[in-house]
C-alpha cells in the first residue's frame, strides 16, 4: 500500500486555505480569498491538489470548525467529508480558533467576535485547545474580559476589524486581526494532546454553534396523509 496523506481544509474565514501533507511531512498549501463564494472557489485548488496529482491516498481530513463565516465552515466541511467517504477515511474537526499566529506553539490567548445583535463571543485557549467553549456576552462583559486578559499579559485575537467592536479606545488598539489557515490547523493536530485528539475524532464534523441551532417550524401542515 503506498504512503498516505492528510488533507487539512480552512474555510472559516474569507482567508481560506488548504494543504496536503505528504508522509515524509511536506506540505503544499493553497491559498484563497473568498468572502462568501467559498463554494465556488475551494474546489478549484482543492483538485488542483488531488486530481491533479494523481489522487494521492489519503488517510485522515482535517477541517476547521470555527467560529467564523457559518456558510464558508459549512462548505469546509461538507466537502472533508465528501473527501473522506471517497477516501474511506475519518474526517475530523479541529477548532479554526486554534490556528491563529497568537496561539501558536501552546501559548495562551483570547479570542472574540462579533456575535451581531448587540451581543458577543469570546473562548480562552492555550495548550492547543479550548479552555472553555465560545460564549455569548454583552459588551460590559466583553470590555471586562479584554481589560482582564491585557493585565495578563494574554494576546486578544479576532477574525474581524477591531473597530467593529463599540470598545474604548486603548482597548480596540490592542486587538490583533488574526486568520487561521490550514498548516497551523496541522499544526495544532500534531501538538495536542492524544485525549484531545480522540474526543475530536470522535465527534462528527460540524460548525462550532454560538447558539443552539434550531429548525424554524414549517408555516404549511404536512402534505403527506398519515
Amino acid at each position: 500500500m503506498p504512503p498516505a496523506f492528510v488533507l487539512v481544509l480552512e474555510t472559516s474565514t474569507p482567508q481560506a486555505s488548504i494543504a496536503l501533507v505528504g508522509p515524509d511531512g511536506f506540505m503544499e498549501q493553497r491559498e484563497f480569498c473568498s468572502d462568501r463564494n467559498h463554494n465556488a472557489m475551494l474546489f478549484t485548488p482543492l483538485q488542483e491538489l488531488l486530481v491533479d496529482r494523481g489522487r494521492p491516498p489519503i488517510s485522515l481530513v482535517l477541517v476547521g470548525s470555527g467560529p467564523g463565516s457559518y456558510s464558508g465552515t459549512r462548505v469546509g466541511i461538507a466537502a472533508a467529508q465528501g473527501v473522506a467517504i471517497a477516501a474511506g477515511c475519518p474526517a475530523v474537526a479541529v477548532p479554526s480558533i486554534l490556528a491563529v499566529p497568537s496561539a501558536q506553539d501552546g501559548a495562551a490567548c483570547l479570542a472574540i467576535g462579533d456575535a451581531r445583535r448587540g451581543s458577543f463571543w469570546t473562548a480562552m485557549m492555550e495548550n492547543h485547545s479550548l479552555t472553555n467553549p465560545p460564549v455569548l456576552c454583552d459588551i460590559a462583559e466583553l470590555t471586562a474580559l479584554i481589560s482582564n486578559a491585557a493585565n495578563a499579559g494574554i494576546p486578544i485575537i479576532s477574525f474581524e476589524e477591531p473597530g467593529r467592536f463599540p470598545l474604548p479606545a486603548d482597548l480596540s488598539e490592542i486587538v490583533r486581526l488574526e486568520f487561521p489557515n490550514a498548516a497551523r490547523l496541522w499544526k495544532v493536530w500534531q501538538q495536542t494532546g492524544d485525549e484531545t485528539r480522540l474526543k475530536w475524532s470522535a465527534e462528527i464534523p460540524q460548525p462550532i454553534y454560538l447558539k443552539p441551532p434550531h429548525i424554524t417550524p414549517g408555516k404549511r401542515q404536512s402534505l403527506i396523509r398519515t
